[in-house]
Formats: C-alpha cells, sequence, structure tokens
C-alpha cells in the first residue's frame, strides 16, 4: 500500500507522544470540535459521538488522508466529567474522585477520507483513586493546572501518586490506547 498521510485530529501532547512511542509518521491537526458532554447518549457511545466528530471536523480538509481521534471522558456514578477548564472545576471534580472507583473511557476513532471507512470503538479502563488530602488537590491544581485533563487529571505526571490500581489499558487513561489502535490500523493497512 502506496504511504498515506497519517492525521492526529487532536492538539493533545499526550496523544502526540503516544503516537510517536508507536512510531508513527503524522501531522497535528486541531480538530476545532465543539465538545457537548450533555448530549442524551450512554458515556461509551458519548465518547464515541466525539472522536468520530473529531475526525470527520479535520476530513473536510484532508480528502486523502487516514485521520486518527480520540476523545477521553471519566465516569463516575452515571456523571461525566470531561476538561474542568478552570481551577475551581478542576479542585471540586478532583474531590468528587478522590477515593473512587471510576472509569476512563476514550472513544477511537480512524478514519480514511479516500475510501469513507471509518471504525470507532470505545475502549474503557478502571481506575481507582486514593482518598486525597484537601492541601494535594491544592497543591496538584496550582502546580499543574490539569484543565485540559478528563476528571482533572493525568496519571503520566505527578497524579501518578493519586492512582492506587488501575485495570485495563493504562494508556487509554492518558488519552490514546495504543494497543487497540494498532489493531484499528492494520485493518486499514498500517502495521506498526
Amino acid at each position: 500500500m502506496k504511504t498515506r498521510n497519517i492525521i492526529l485530529a487532536s492538539k493533545s501532547p499526550r496523544r502526540r507522544d503516544l503516537l510517536k512511542m508507536m512510531s508513527l509518521k503524522f501531522k497535528v491537526v486541531d480538530s476545532g470540535f465543539e465538545e457537548d458532554l450533555n448530549l442524551k447518549l450512554s458515556p461509551e457511545k458519548l465518547a464515541m459521538h466525539l472522536a468520530k466528530g473529531k475526525a470527520r471536523a479535520v476530513a473536510l480538509n484532508y480528502p486523502n488522508a487516514i485521520i486518527i481521534a480520540a476523545d477521553t471522558i471519566i465516569v463516575h456514578k452515571k456523571k461525566i466529567y470531561g476538561k474542568p477548564y478552570t481551577k475551581p472545576r478542576a479542585i471540586k471534580m478532583l474531590k468528587e474522585l478522590s477515593g473512587t472507583t471510576h472509569w476512563a473511557m476514550t472513544g477511537l476513532c480512524v478514519m480514511d477520507t479516500m475510501s469513507g471507512k471509518m471504525v470507532a470503538k470505545t475502549v474503557k479502563t478502571k481506575v481507582v483513586l486514593r482518598k486525597l488530602h484537601h492541601d494535594e488537590i491544592i497543591k496538584y491544581v496550582k502546580e499543574h493546572k490539569p484543565y485540559d485533563y478528563a476528571g482533572a487529571y493525568g496519571l503520566f505526571g505527578k497524579a501518578a501518586v493519586f492512582a492506587k490500581r488501575v485495570e485495563g489499558e493504562y494508556y487509554n487513561v492518558i488519552g490514546l490506547p495504543p494497543s487497540e489502535l494498532s489493531v484499528i490500523l492494520r485493518g486499514f493497512g498500517i502495521k506498526i
């Protein structure tokens, strides 16, 4: 198969690093897709819907490319946590998630813009956070500004000390499940 342009439809530095780890050559394009977490969909379908939306938004400008898009949400007791965007919301999210078992769900979508073929799925990983002290929440938010992390934490950095246990694909919590992605890409003729 001829080399195809691969585009990551995300400005996330963590997703970019994970694709680099997979030795893929790709271009980063911010989708500009408006994430609406209030749609009346199950969390699994919502994560997938958001990933598909990002892929479709980027596909409009790239008629011959493989688009990779992802969107991660945190789900606890049917409540969906996206990005907090602000310090008060980040603190509130971490207080609510402290000491809980919850799910990181990443909607993953790969689209071939030439053929129109699209494969999308949601990958779920269970996360158990230990009980966090108020002062460590405040310090973490102040120092790391986790405003663009679903659930207000990123396990790849300082928040790694918050997790008691992760069940499932660890990198999924960071925002992109490489194992699942490599299987999907193989179906598009791209071998890792």
